[in-house]
């Protein structure tokens, strides 16, 4: 498989960038919703050092994915058998993936800073502050419910697309065949 997209599949970078993102993407999730929940401050300490720069690390793929996609590659044609809305609406959604994913590094950053958890975490030492004391918290929340949300969005139309459509649309990112129909 070619390292750059055709028009019926994505290439490997672009597979391995999007798989990648899903494994850490969701161990983010486990993990943010365990810090913010759990009452023992040695545990949300122990969680949030491998939570930021996992964070870190999405922001920084996510960066690269977006220049990958501006520089060097570009996205598969539409599937000529997907209505046009339905396109619209995929772009929409990947879209605002991305800037969910921004978001979340960007408010991530603006929440250890201004609550100085990341001297805390990584400099000084001493105790966690409450977090629920920021709006960068609030802020990062309802974007990771965002986030939640058009994933569970994409991963429905991408499921329909495979079993009840049978376009075979898992096949443009790496699951199966890709579709063999021409593209639009």
């Amino acid at each position: 498989m070619p390292a750059k997209s055709t028009s019926n599949r994505y290439g490997t970078v672009a597979i391995f960038i999007h798989w990648l993102t899903v494994v850490m993407v969701f161990a983010q999730a486990l993990g943010g919703f365990w810090a913010a929940t759990t009452a023992n401050p040695a545990t949300q300490a122990a969680i949030l050092r491998l939570h930021a720069p996992f964070g870190m690390a999405i922001l920084v793929i996510t960066l690269f994915r977006i220049l990958w996609w501006l520089a060097f590659d570009k996205k598969p044609r539409d599937m000529a058998s997907v209505p046009p809305i339905q396109n619209v609406a995929a772009k929409a959604v990947h879209g605002l993936l991305y800037l969910a994913l921004l978001g979340m590094g960007l408010s991530g950053i603006i929440l250890m800073n201004s609550s100085g958890a990341g001297e805390v975490l990584f400099g000084a030492g001493g105790t966690l502050p409450n977090f629920w004391d920021y709006t960068a918290f609030y802020v990062h929340a309802a974007i990771a419910w965002g986030l939640i949300i058009l994933i569970i969005g994409h991963i429905g139309a991408a499921l329909y697309h495979q079993f009840m459509v049978g376009d075979r649309l898992l096949g443009r990112m790496g699951l199966g065949q890709p579709p063999s129909t021409p593209q639009g």
